[in-house]
């Protein structure tokens, strides 16, 4: 790379300068009014506008950036000073020590693969120019403080020069062996003496991310690198947030220490943080996708759970029948809303669910298919998990212990799927209570006391102990505890029992699945949705649609409640309030399915059969039977006025349903 010559900083500085006071006058502005001179202050650039403006200097600004990212540092003071002088006499400016001017290259040319490359294939060509990466913050570090700059004054010739930390080599100031001054006849004095109040000191934090399991192969370890923080970027993230860091690649190596190899490691200092934690559910989704559903539930208004249905089939395709199944795991994917009190507690609006199955039931692939389809999953088996590995762990590094985030914490905003749950031991599902519920992780480890999210989506496969007996509770059935299954808003047992015809149908559906795979799919959503769509639907789902209960829904699914109060006897765990809330975020996931902002008797009835199914309470509908049995019928909508009326019935809430006329209501 080539240095950058002396005549060449005045002229670039000058354009640095010229370019903030045209297009970042408001923000200068703003930091000249602030009272405070001693903090550090940001001041967000946009690297696509500077290319637009002035390209060359863009151009430097990528290839040079650990020269021309302090030229703008200090532009941006020299810029401050001009704007302080501009000020009128009403106005009381103060004069700013520290600007840092910040990139954000989003929508720019650096973000194409070359300059915008996966943490795993970050190479030696990428050092030394403006990098991009994105990840997750997997640790870290306490907030320390840094010498940032030092004067030093020459003994022999009185020369003042600034000496900066080599970060590369753990912060150590390096002097130089002659004095640096620009002078006709060298100095040669190789004596030098701090100056006295010349240091400046800086905040620094050391941070560690890692790319996404979403965009790996299957076998492909997923890889980290250290960033550093500095100043106003310290303290921003913590672990589990999803970040994009723009800043310079560059290497990190121990002192010399005698018989010990000295390690390169790869870090990136940070000058941009950009957390996407919010724009998890924000998938990009075309317009001419959104007019389709619109257009799809035009179609079905007169028959719309033919139309749910249509949709259920696209889940987990080469499994067949198990329609309460894949009910339920679009409700759980999709979720309620999440409910805040006056007082400012929590009622959280994610579902979590759990199988309970016997082998060859197709539980895992349920597991892997919903990771599919969620943005952001992590998939572990309960014989490889740890309360540690679900959670978070405490490890040393460099003598300073440091929080690596566990499955739960780096599924935040997502999905947590936990395969062979039963082979968990007891103490390490303990750790996930609190997770599931409160949807945070208090953290007391080596000192280290604090407070992670966890607003993730657990979803749980495990097998019965032994021979599922339907006369005893689930709990004796699976070994799991009453508070750990409370926890779960569905809970699906899958009984292979012998059934004939049942087998007959499964049996001519696996040996036609090659003719299915071979035919050409049709991209009308009347059939099958293709997976990617299935994907853009329950996004857009759940961010445009905050479903409110109405008055019939109330009366459904408080009728029901007090119906299983009164019925408890073996499953009073999972008869407490958290069922109550359970069918209320059942009911508003269904309303967000059916492409709606309102809950209605119908959604209240669908989230009392997805409990109902789950064998572990009374039932009052004995004709649903085995999940694992339920199949898609002809005519949902006639099926379900049948279900309708024997439901109301048990809720003595009959005249009612005569009332709203069938299914007019509810459409």
């Amino acid at each position: 790379m080539d240095l950058v010559r002396e005549e060449e900083v005045p002229m670039r500085l000058h354009s640095a300068v010229e370019y903030l006071l045209h297009c970042h006058s408001d923000q200068l502005r703003s930091i000249t009014l602030s009272p405070d001179p001693k903090l550090h202050y940001p001041l967000f650039v946009d690297y696509a506008e500077l290319m637009d403006v002035d390209p060359p200097l863009a151009c430097l600004v990528f290839a040079n950036p650990t020269d021309y990212l302090r030229f703008f540092d200090q532009a941006a003071i020299l810029a401050h000073k001009r704007v302080l002088e501009d000020m009128v006499l009403h106005e009381k400016g103060v004069e700013k020590k520290f600007i840092h001017v910040r990139f954000n290259v989003c929508g720019s040319p650096l973000e194409f693969p070359e300059t915008f490359p996966r943490i795993g294939r970050v190479r030696v060509k990428h050092r030394g120019i403006l990098l991009t990466l994105k990840g997750t913050v997997i640790r870290s570090g306490a907030v320390k403080m840094y010498e940032g700059q030092r004067t030093y004054q020459c003994k022999r010739c009185k020369h003042m020069f600034p000496v900066y930390p080599e970060l590369e080599t753990r912060i150590t100031v390096t002097l130089p062996s002659v004095c640096p001054s620009q002078r006709s006849k060298p100095c040669e004095g190789n004596k030098f003496i701090s100056v006295e109040n010349t240091t400046v000191c800086h905040d620094y934090q050391e941070i560690k991310i890692q790319e996404s399991t979403q965009v790996l192969g299957v076998g492909v370890i997923p890889r980290s690198i250290l960033v550093i923080l500095q100043d106003d970027l310290v303290d921003i993230v913590k672990a589990g947030d999803d970040v994009i860091v723009t800043g310079i690649l560059t290497a990190k190596w121990s002192p010399d220490l005698k018989d010990v190899r000295c390690d390169l490691d790869p870090t990136l200092i940070a000058n941009h943080v950009r957390r996407i934690n919010k724009l998890k559910i924000d998938i990009d989704i075309p317009d001419d996708v959104t007019m389709k559903f619109k257009q799809f539930w035009l179609d079905f208004r007169d028959t719309p759970l033919k139309g749910r249905n249509a949709i259920l089939r696209g889940i987990c395709p080469q499994v067949f029948g198990l329609f309460t199944v894949k009910l339920a795991v679009a409700l759980t994917l999709i979720g309620g809303v999440q409910h805040v009190d006056a007082s400012g507690t929590k009622i959280r609006g994610e579902s979590h669910m759990l199988l309970v199955g016997d082998p060859g039931t197709g539980k895992s692939q349920f597991l892997k298919f919903a990771a599919k389809l969620s943005n952001r999953s992590v998939i572990t088996t309960g014989l490889g998990s740890t309360s540690a590995g679900l959670t978070v762990t405490a490890v040393k590094d460099g003598g300073e212990w440091m929080l690596e985030a566990g499955a739960l914490v780096l599924a935040d905003g997502g999905l947590c799927c936990i395969d062979e749950f039963d082979s968990m031991r007891e103490h390490d599902r303990a750790t996930i209570h609190e997770a599931m519920e409160q949807q945070t992780i208090s953290v007391a480890k080596a000192g280290l006391v604090t407070t992670l999210n966890t607003r993730t989506i657990v979803f749980g496969a495990t097998n019965p102990k032994g021979h599922y007996d339907p006369d005893q509770p689930l709990s004796v059935n699976t070994a799991l505890s009453g508070p750990l299954l409370s926890r779960f808003d569905i809970v699906l047992v899958l009984l292979d029992t012998k059934n004939p015809e049942w087998d007959a149908v499964v049996s001519s559906h696996i040996l036609s699945e090659g003719e299915y795979e071979n035919s050409k799919q049709d991209e009308d959503l009347a059939n099958i949705w293709p997976l990617s769509i299935l994907r853009w639907y329950i996004g857009y789902v759940k961010k445009h649609f905050k479903p409110m209960l109405t008055k019939e829904a109330e009366k459904v699914i408080s009728s029901y409640y007090q119906l299983q109060r009164r019925s408890a006897i073996h499953n009073a765990a999972r008869t407490t309030v958290r069922m109550l809330e359970s069918l209320i975020r059942l009911a508003q996931a269904h309303a967000r399915l059916m492409f709606r902002n309102e809950v209605t008797r119908l959604d209240a009835i669908a989230a009392i059969l997805c409990i109902e199914s789950s064998m572990t309470i009374s039932a009052i509908m004995d004709s649903i039977g085995n999940a694992l049995h339920s199949n898609f019928t002809e005519n949902p909508d006639q099926e379900y006025a049948k279900q309708e009326k024997i439901i109301l019935e048990k809720l003595s809430l009959v005249d009612e349903s005569q009332e709203s006329n069938g299914l007019g209501g509810f459409c």
